[in-house]
């Protein structure tokens, strides 16, 4: 029994650490620049975030405020969602 025990602590481990590594996040800022045709959107502290291929542009333009629900996925920040902050 013993024998079992430490192995499927560590497979726990090393699965708990992965999803706590894909939690999303908000981030509010200012848009700098938004790209349609790359799929970028820049804010004004220079963070580019990736948007989905099937992302809708709800009238992104520089200068207006937003919300981004992001994740970081290797060295990109990919952003799910994109809102508007009146």
């Amino acid at each position: 029994m013993r024998s079992y025990v430490l192995p499927l602590a560590l497979a726990l481990s090393v699965g708990l650490a992965g999803a706590a590594m894909a939690k999303s996040t908000t981030t509010t800022g200012i848009v700098k620049a938004f790209d349609a045709k790359t799929h970028s959107l820049t804010l004004e502290d220079g963070t580019v975030y990736k948007l989905p291929s099937k992302f809708k542009d709800p009238g992104l333009k520089a200068g207006e405020k937003v919300s981004v629900l992001w994740t970081m996925k290797g060295k990109d920040h990919d952003a799910s969602k994109v809102k508007i902050v009146k």
